[in-house]
């Protein structure tokens, strides 16, 4: 594995970046900067910034693969930048009430939760890739967000569909580490 800062590893950054600059737009609607905007526009910026930053997370990912330009860096920036943008969203959205609280905290919790798991199985040699059932999660998780920052029909429900993704997946991960 390389160590240098390539396109993948610009991509995470940029997605890092977007996620703060996407909470601020989602929860700071009284900012006299904004004092033009119309109250969609908030949900419209926000929702463009998730967009944009979801998509360099497919795009980092499928560029470092098929270039071969996966790095150390790009490991651990990769899954932070993912983590970051999730938590931008889910954090704004429950400070706007569009996200249960509960919901949120049993998405965290698996994900500070797996978080710890890849850590002791890294620190013991292990290969941690992840799986088909985490990625399905991610999927789910960031249309459950875009559905939830647009106010959309079936957000709710779509969030809730992300938990039981996002618990099973889990499961699967603590599954294959203790096996493994």
């Amino acid at each position: 594995m390389k160590k240098t800062l390539n396109t993948p590893n610009i991509l995470a950054l940029f997605r890092i970046a977007l996620a703060p600059l996407m909470l601020w737009i989602l929860i700071d609607r009284h900012n006299p900067l904004f004092a033009s905007w119309h109250s969609s526009w908030f949900d419209y910026f926000a929702g463009l910034i998730f967009v944009i930053a979801s998509v360099t997370d497919f795009f980092d990912g499928y560029i470092a693969r098929t270039w071969n330009q996966m790095t150390k860096l790009g490991s651990i920036l990769d899954p932070l930048a993912d983590k970051m943008l999730m938590l931008a969203g889910f954090l704004g959205l429950i400070l706007i009430e569009r996200a249960s609280v509960w919901a949120v905290f049993l998405i965290l919790s698996r994900e500070f939760f797996i978080t710890g798991l890849r850590v002791m199985a890294v620190a013991e040699g292990k290969e941690v890739a992840a799986s088909m059932a985490g990625k399905i999660k991610t999927v789910v998780q960031m249309i459950a967000i875009g559905f939830l920052i647009m106010n959309w029909p079936f957000a709710t429900t779509l969030l809730w569909i992300a938990v039981a993704l996002t618990l099973y997946s889990g499961y699967e991960y603590t599954k294959e580490y203790f096996k493994g």
